[in-house]
């Protein structure tokens, strides 16, 4: 996204509401999961937000959107989110989209697309398949470049962090 002074309010709030999310998934890191973060605005305010929380929870559903989307669901006491905006930092899987879909989620707005699982236009996408009986306005790529390097850093360091204890492990069991 450009930082002039040609920005169109709704970019303006783009790139706010994803600056949001991106500290949510600071968050989630802070907790030792994946860095993703979400937020559900309406009408220029947060709704619900959420973060992954998968590792911590021992629940592969714990995504950030998840939990954004249930938060939501309890606060305003209906499933359905309509006139909702998704603000999330990658781009939605499919377990994640499909909820969106059911939700009824006006729009997504994410980060970084996920070329492995994404499932709003990167692999497949549900969000706007017109089998489906919702589809979803959809922008990609706020703060992309920030988010795909939270996540990227993130993998990099578990791996090294994995590759440390392995050694580890096999200098414990050499003799000495």
């Amino acid at each position: 996204m450009s930082n002039d002074k040609t920005l169109t309010a709704q970019q303006h709030n783009d790139q706010k509401w994803m600056a949001y999310a991106l500290s949510l998934a600071d968050k989630a890191e802070s907790f030792g999961e994946i860095p993703v973060g979400a937020v559900i605005v309406k009408d220029n305010k947060i709704v619900a937000e959420g973060w992954n929380l998968s590792i911590i929870n021992h629940n592969a559903c714990a995504h950030a959107e998840i939990m954004a989307i249930q938060s939501a669901g309890q606060k305003i006491q209906n499933y359905r989110l309509i006139d909702c905006t998704l603000y999330v930092t990658l781009e939605p899987c499919a377990m994640c989209a499909g909820a969106l879909v059911h939700a009824r989620i006006k729009r997504l707005v994410y980060g970084a697309g996920d070329y492995k699982t994404g499932a709003a236009g990167s692999v497949f996408n549900l969000v706007q398949s017109e089998q489906l009986n919702h589809q979803l306005e959809v922008t990609a790529g706020v703060f992309a470049e920030e988010s795909a390097t939270k996540i990227s850093a993130f993998f990099k360091r578990r791996r090294l962090e994995k590759k440390q204890l392995k050694k580890q492990l096999i200098d414990s069991t050499l003799p000495a």
